[in-house]
């Protein structure tokens, strides 16, 4: 099947700045993400393609005023071929009111979107510099499906300061009373550069036996509510898996526009910078990169793509098989890394 592409833009603007978040973001301006939206849209006129997902992340492209995200997808619509059935993706903070956003964004084709919930425990997100509390997701939750946005995903950080077995239960709980379609559950990562990597030595992180703990009850507890899980870090039901990511992971085409924002276009990969320079970043597709893409979804990779033996890792119960596939058990996805380095 001749997968069409998907299309990434990067707005990079944010209230605050998290303290564990390494992606490229600067303070919001209105005046200033008026003028990148003008740039973005000069940017979309020197391509041309054929797209079935749009996905617009950041930052908090939430924190521009909707209508800039409509002028995008109006300029993108203009200028590319977009399936009438795309999935059509933002992400969102909950910190402010977003019901009279979700209306506009539901009158513009949006049909997903990411909430950055991180934790449904109040002191667990405000050490996570998050301003908005429980309330404020469960709002902005309930304002997506008023508006007629019934695709919600939730991001889930696991490891993160003073969490605990009962703290992630709590946060479980309140999924499930929510009743969305996706859960993206990643370990905290402290990455040089933010305020956590300064404050690494202060911080009270659970152990990595307890984080592991932490991951395994996720994967357990989320497929006990109906999530099943195709990548190391994200859960669906059923029809919900996220098709815009899954494009990345099975090296499908996909152009990325705006600062910091990354493409695997025509074969090669290549970045826009900060000041909107394209960088050629090599050629994309090895076999190398397939191995190592692949082996983070459950679906794994044919057997005849491994030109290394995986045997051992089968009887460590970090991979499992089946006639045609090898693929990693949540176990294995622990030390995914370390597993892909052996086989490629």
């Amino acid at each position: 099947m001749n997968e069409k592409s998907g299309l990434y833009f990067h707005i990079p603007f944010c209230f605050n700045k998290c303290p564990y978040c390494d992606f490229y973001s600067v303070k919001y301006c209105e005046s200033e993400s008026r003028n990148y939206v003008k740039r973005v849209i000069e940017e979309i006129k020197k391509y041309s393609g054929e797209f079935d997902t749009v996905y617009f992340g950041g930052g908090t492209p939430s924190a521009i005023p909707p209508e800039l995200i409509g002028e995008i997808l109006n300029a993108s619509k203009e200028q590319f071929i977009i399936d009438e059935n795309s999935e059509i993706t933002v992400e969102c903070n909950p910190k402010k009111e977003l019901g009279e956003t979700f209306e506009k964004y539901a009158s513009y084709g949006i049909n997903r979107i990411s909430l950055g919930m991180q934790s449904a425990v109040d002191k667990e997100r405000f050490a996570l510099g998050r301003s908005a509390g429980r309330a404020e997701v469960e709002r902005a939750v309930n304002a997506a499906k008023n508006a007629g946005i019934e695709n919600v995903s939730l991001d889930l950080m696991l490891g993160i300061p003073n969490q605990t077995e009962e703290s992630l239960t709590e946060s479980l709980d309140f999924i499930d009373k929510m009743k969305v379609q996706h859960i993206s559950a990643y370990m905290l990562k402290i990455e040089e550069g933010t305020r956590f990597y300064e404050m690494k030595d202060r911080l009270s992180l659970p152990d990595e036996n307890v984080v592991t703990e932490l991951y395994l009850k996720t994967v357990k507890s989320l497929g006990e509510l109906g999530f099943k899980q195709y990548e190391i870090s994200n859960f669906a039901k059923d029809g919900y898996e996220s098709r815009h990511n899954l494009k990345y992971w099975r090296l499908v085409p996909y152009l990325g526009i705006g600062k910091s924002a990354h493409s695997f276009w025509n074969g090669k990969r290549f970045y826009y910078d900060v000041d909107f320079n394209l960088i050629p970043d090599g050629d994309g597709g090895s076999d190398e990169e397939r191995i190592m893409l692949s082996l983070r979804l459950n679906e794994g990779i044919d057997k005849s793509l491994l030109k290394k033996p995986y045997e051992q890792f089968i009887k460590m119960g970090l991979m499992g098989e089946n006639e045609a596939r090898v693929f990693l058990t949540p176990e294995g996805m622990l030390v995914s890394n370390t597993i892909i380095s052996e086989l490629i």
